[in-house]
């Protein structure tokens, strides 16, 4: 896993906006397409090491590290908001950046660790089911967690760990509904034994077409000047 050394900078280099020929010379050079946003000012297209941004994204923070961009001579603070892989070689092609003001809050989305053995499955065979693995919260930057913890060891049949269960410090506000179920003890479901004649009259039924739906699979050249389609923006909070 990348240490954060390795993820607390990111070097850019300007590129001129272009259709999707310019896109792929970006990445014959060894560069990727990015665009970077916030802060109150313009958006500016970029091209950044896909080997640095993967580093980020692996690393213990992931999508939700906090690290310095350095265009030129100037730095400022930004963390990855979205980013696109290549379908098929699954190469990163692009990435969109935020630019982060540390005094204002952000939304994020941080995962869910469960800890410990619940009682449900260790005493009475239960299986552990876990239904909601992130959560959305509020918090200055330097105060993003990389996950919150929660202790299972607790849960059997007819106990469940609610949004409104999981421990967080008065720098964090939840803004998932606190009523959301996270996760609860459930019973092995039983196997559905199909008869043979039923095998046999699917067998003898055509089956209908498959359509597959295409999907988009580049992402250069519906780029313009502002802030191309992806996830939402991180919020900022006064």
């Amino acid at each position: 896993m990348a240490t954060a050394t390795e993820v607390n900078i990111l070097e850019a280099q300007e590129r001129q906006p272009g259709n999707k020929n310019a896109a792929r010379r970006v990445r014959v050079a060894g560069k990727i397409p990015a665009v970077i946003y916030g802060a109150g000012k313009d958006t500016a297209v970029i091209s950044v090491d896909p080997r640095q941004v993967l580093r980020i994204l692996k690393s213990e923070s992931g999508h939700n590290t906090i690290f310095d961009l350095a265009l030129g001579d100037n730095r400022v603070k930004a963390m990855i908001v979205d980013w696109q892989f290549e379908p098929i070689k699954g190469k990163l092609l692009h990435v969109d950046l935020q630019r982060i003001a540390m005094d204002k809050k952000l939304t994020v989305t941080v995962p869910i660790v469960l800890k410990g053995e619940a009682l449900g499955v260790k005493q009475d065979g239960g299986i552990l089911e876990q239904l909601l693995r992130e959560v959305e919260l509020e918090c200055l930057p330097a105060d993003i967690p990389k996950s919150i913890e929660a202790d299972i060891s607790h849960l059997v049949f007819g106990v469940d760990l609610r949004v409104k269960d999981l421990a967080h410090g008065d720098k964090l506000k939840f803004l998932t509904d606190e009523d959301r179920m996270v996760a609860h003890i459930t019973t092995v479901k039983e196997e559905v034994v199909v008869a043979p004649e039923a095998v046999a009259d699917a067998a003898a039924t055509p089956a209908e077409p498959e359509v597959i739906k295409k999907g988009k699979q580049d992402v250069e050249g519906e780029e313009a000047e502002g802030k191309p389609e992806g996830k939402a923006e991180k919020k900022e909070k006064k």
